[in-house]
């Protein structure tokens, strides 16, 4: 039973003394009728219909037990087929035979359907009603058919069966419309014409199939089953139609709601919550870190997990629940019946339990965690966009907090909206060029001469200025912007390095890159189409990535490192001695370079204990073979001091800040000429860099 059906099975919580006033004024009127019509027939008046009778009797029930349902109905219910065999035994053999049948097939299929004792006795009584109505439209016309003086349909009765018809469907639209505009508090108006071009004419052309059945009739009962082949060919359009409406209503890869038909449910269910005295959850699912999956091991794998996780959420639920995919990773769960926030916590307990099952696909098996948020109807929102926004909300906080599950707070909401409406700019900002690079340099601790610089994103917000990378980096990380940020900086990059190398600047650039940069096994072949584009060679860039992402899966990173440096592209070690890495890795990955992290470097100076870090870390990557390069120096004393412990190179506010590419620009060719001229006084000793001109 649906959940609008379980609403109307209970009487309303204001007016019923009306409802029920109306109700058994209607049963009343409509049981005495039916037991006048009924005192009329006899056991005779069966034989003179004979066996046309039993067929479309049959015909009859089958139709009230198998509505016919099509897309876009207003009513989930369907339309009863059944009104227009009711109305033709009603044209043909009278009222008497006409309510008989109506009774029966209504008893039976309400029952089979589980509705109320009261709407049963209601739904026959205002049937029978509007039959009487509509026979009497035909009285007026001076036809009163019986079974033993059956109703012949000619041209000369089309007027009277038209009258008959339009008595009926008033009738029957009137008594229904007063009792749903008493039992949900509404205008009998607005009731009487909700949906009215759609009753119209499906009631319309089910009462006009009425005489085509008493022709039918007329010719023999042979005959009648012909009529199954048109109805079969209706029910045969209207299940094509559902299934195109299934499709539209659907996601095609998993075969769950899409996020209309969860719309669609939301607000039926919101609608009858309160009728129902039911809570109303909206759970909102986003699976943490399953784009690493999606970039790394392609879309396919990722279908397949995506339809696994699908399987699991609609098994955790009731089957009156709705699970949908909202796009991607994203789901929604739509339970009913929650009565307080702790049932709900249970049941994304249920659903996160449900999902940290190993997923096992082709061999490979995949742990997946969830990040749910959960807002409840009627406490933090009475309309669905309501519910959907502050469940996002939650989600996001989940995300943030690492705590797995959260519920809607509204003390959470103005960050989670700030935070929302970041990303609506960032990704505004990407379109409207307000992203730009600016780039510090890097130069050799023994000679000076500048070995490459690092390019470091900025934001220049028309209203905030500049936004610090750490405000907006990581919100970028946790959504697919980060490819596009990506993209936009190696392009900005190489496109910068093009213009220097093709005026004689033969300076390195680095470019910094997250996990999922790092785990895309189709990055190398990016960078390499990005190379050949803008005609600058490989040794001219270099990659940095943070030691904690490269050790989080050494496996993984190592295929991408191994791409890059086919392509020749130089691999950085960004932050070293913050993270946990492996002597063993750090040998067999190609990593050209570590970037001792600033935190050591800034309290070298004043702490000994960081001092030792800097140098064990100096003499540990001089051991393995790789170049070495002090963040954060900002004094003469620093920079002394990295030169005798051995540091091969330094970036920081004593050499240069960071600067725009025409800063720079500007910057290299007088740094240039000062190193030369010191060159020429001094004989300069050579690095392990090499002089930059040498990187040409």
């Amino acid at each position: 039973m649906s959940t609008e059906d379980e609403a109307r099975n209970l009487a309303p919580r204001r007016g019923a003394t009306k409802f029920w006033s109306y109700v058994g004024t209607v049963i009343g009127l409509g049981g005495a009728l039916v037991a006048l019509q009924l005192n009329t027939l006899s056991f005779h008046d069966f034989s003179f219909m004979g066996s046309a009778f039993i067929v479309v009797a049959v015909l009859l029930v089958l139709g009230e037990l198998r509505p016919l349902v099509t897309a876009g109905s207003p009513d989930a219910s369907g339309v009863n087929i059944s009104t227009a065999f009711v109305f033709a035994l009603m044209l043909h053999w009278g009222l008497a035979v006409a309510l008989l049948m109506q009774t029966i097939a209504t008893i039976i299929a309400d029952t089979m359907r589980r509705k109320a004792p009261w709407r049963t006795g209601f739904n026959i009584a205002q049937f029978c009603l509007s039959y009487g109505l509509a026979a009497g439209g035909l009285w007026l016309f001076g036809d009163v058919p019986t079974p033993g003086h059956p109703l012949t349909v000619t041209g000369g009765v089309l007027p009277a069966v038209f009258l008959a018809g339009t008595l009926y469907f008033l009738a029957n639209s009137f008594l229904v419309s007063v009792a749903l505009a008493l039992h949900e508090h509404t205008g009998l108006r607005e009731q009487f014409f909700d949906n009215w071009s759609y009753n119209l004419l499906s009631t319309g052309a089910l009462l006009g199939l009425g005489p085509i059945v008493v022709v039918v009739i007329e010719q023999g009962p042979a005959l009648v089953p012909l009529l199954v082949l048109p109805l079969f060919a209706v029910y045969a359009t209207a299940a094509m139609s559902l299934e195109r409406e299934r499709q539209a209503l659907h996601d095609p890869l998993t075969g769950l709601p899409n996020r209309r038909m969860l719309i669609r449910d939301a607000r039926a269910r919101i609608e009858t919550a309160d009728d129902l005295n039911l809570g109303v959850a909206l759970f909102l699912l986003d699976l943490d870190r399953f784009k690493e999956i999606n970039d790394t091991l392609g879309h396919q794998v990722g279908d397949a997990l995506l339809e696994l996780v699908g399987q699991r959420l609609a098994a955790v639920v009731r089957p009156e629940d709705t699970v949908a995919r909202l796009g991607g990773d994203e789901f929604a769960l739509l339970v009913t019946d929650v009565g307080h926030w702790e049932n709900a916590v249970e049941v994304a307990e249920r659903v996160r339990a449900a999902l940290a099952e190993p997923f096992r696909h082709d061999g490979m098996s995949f742990e997946i965690e969830a990040s749910i948020g959960i807002a409840l109807h009627p406490d933090h929102g009475h309309d669905f966009e309501t519910l959907l926004k502050r469940a996002d909300v939650a989600m996001y906080v989940a995300k943030e907090r690492n705590t797995g599950i959260e519920i809607y707070s509204s003390e959470t909401d103005r960050h989670s909206t700030i935070r929302l409406g970041m990303l609506a700019e960032l990704r505004n900002a990407l379109e409207n060029n307000e992203l730009e690079l600016h780039f510090q340099p890097k130069a050799d601790l023994r000679t000076g001469d500048v070995v490459g610089v690092e390019a470091l994103l900025r934001w220049r917000h028309p209203e905030r200025g500049m936004v610090p990378p750490d405000e907006f980096i990581p919100l970028a990380e946790q959504t697919g912007l980060m490819r596009a940020i990506t993209q936009f900086v190696v392009d900005t990059a190489l496109g910068q390095l093009a213009v220097w190398w093709q005026s004689g600047l033969r300076v390195q650039a680095a470019v910094n890159v997250c996990a999922r940069d790092l785990y895309d096994r189709e990055f190398a072949n990016f960078l390499r189409e990005r190379l050949d584009h803008h005609g600058v060679p490989p040794r001219a860039l270099m990659i940095e990535v943070t030691e904690s992402v490269l050790m989080a899966d050494p496996a993984r990173a190592a295929t991408t490192l191994l791409s890059l440096a086919d392509v020749g592209v130089g691999v950085s070690l960004d932050d070293f001695g913050t993270g946990y890495s492996s002597l063993v890795h750090l040998k067999r990955l190609p990593v050209s370079e570590v970037k001792i992290d600033r935190s050591f470097v800034l309290r070298m100076d004043v702490n000994e204990d960081d001092a030792a870090i800097v140098r064990s870390i100096i003499d540990l990557a001089s051991a393995l073979g790789l170049r070495v390069v002090a963040e954060g120096v900002e004094t003469q004393e620093a920079w002394d001091r990295l030169s005798v412990y051995g540091c091969d190179a330094a970036q920081g506010w004593y050499l240069a800040k960071a600067m725009p590419a025409e800063g720079v620009t500007a910057w290299l060719a007088d740094y240039d000429r000062a190193q030369r001229q010191r060159s020429a006084s001094v004989p300069a000793q050579e690095s392990s860099f090499g002089s930059r001109r040498a990187l040409a």
